[in-house]
């Protein structure tokens, strides 16, 4: 099983950080988190690594439905989205897999919940125009 969605998109970071903002809003996603990994590896380790970042995504519909099905849900929430500097002009952009959800509780109940979601973050960084949404 896949853990990833992911593309490529031709553009510098700080641009596709914000596409990725309003590709999240356009689809019903939230940021609840932000965690800026080169800021904290520098700041915690002096380790220099290139612009990355974690948005913690969240549809409360969704996340609400995850929760009646399996209470325990939480552990997997909000849905991770990494915005990743490969080098000036191209970006990485990956989510977690929703699917993963289902695989890793093994409970059936969440299969609508996570086909929602793969449906909604396949979506959000199909609107980055950059190359094709993959699995990984």
């Amino acid at each position: 099983m896949t853990y990833a969605l992911h593309t490529t998109v031709n553009q510098p970071y700080a641009a596709v950080l914000g596409q990725v903002r309003a590709a999240l809003a356009d689809q019903g996603f939230g940021v609840l988190t932000e965690i800026d990994l080169k800021a904290t590896m520098k700041a915690k380790l002096d380790a220099d690594i290139a612009p990355q970042v974690i948005l913690g995504a969240c549809r409360p519909p969704l996340a609400y439905a995850a929760l009646q099905a399996e209470p325990s849900i939480g552990l997997l929430l909000p849905c991770n989205v990494v915005v990743r500097a490969v080098d000036e002009t191209s970006t990485v952009v990956e989510a977690v897999d929703p699917q993963m959800m289902v695989s890793m509780t093994d409970n059936p109940e969440l299969q609508a919940v996570s086909d929602d979601a793969t449906t909604r973050l396949r979506a959000a960084l199909h609107a980055l125009g950059g190359s094709s949404v993959e699995a990984a």
